[in-house]
């Protein structure tokens, strides 16, 4: 009998940032009608500690972006989940980040909540690694018997970061 799952090659995986399209309507509204819907323009104050969803890269001081929530496990079930996400401005006028069989730039200075997913939504396993650690790990989770997807969070704040697919 053949698996649902086929079996994949070893370090096969793309890590995709969100689609910059629902975020862009979002940086030309003032500021009661971002609050109206719970989120804050910011400026990052330091070069470091503001991740962008879309970039995958941390904005650079000085940079204006978007403190959102964002349902990033849209799944019905117990691990229907959302949480706070930074937009960079500039992600506006580009294509999501992506990223086949390497990391993304913010990674490696972050520890890294990986969690793995089944195609119901049901989470499978997870693991904490360093970032700069990740890719046998990921792999690893992908690799694992009805594992379809992977999130990643960054570990001490708990947001979310990204997804990961098989490549």
């Amino acid at each position: 009998m053949a698996s649902r799952f086929p079996q994949r090659d070893a370090m096969s995986f793309v890590i995709r940032g969100l689609s910059p399209e629902p975020f862009r309507p979002l940086f030309a509204l003032d500021a009661a009608a971002l609050a109206a819907r719970n989120i804050r323009r910011v400026v990052a104050d330091a070069d470091r500690g503001f991740p962008c969803r879309v970039t995958l890269q941390d904005a650079q001081q000085g940079e204006p972006l978007l403190l959102l929530p964002y349902l990033h496990h849209d799944v019905a079930g117990p691990y229907r989940a959302s949480g706070p996400i930074y937009v960079r401005e500039a992600a506006l006028h580009i294509h999501a980040a992506e990223y086949h069989d390497t990391l993304p730039p913010s990674f490696p200075r972050r520890l890294l909540s990986l969690r793995a997913y089944d195609e119901d939504g049901l989470m499978r396993d997870a693991e904490v690694v360093e970032g700069a650690n990740a890719s046998p790990h990921l792999q690893r989770l992908l690799d694992a018997p009805g594992v379809a997807y992977l999130h990643v969070h960054n570990a001490r704040p708990g947001c979310y970061a990204c997804r990961v697919d098989p490549g």
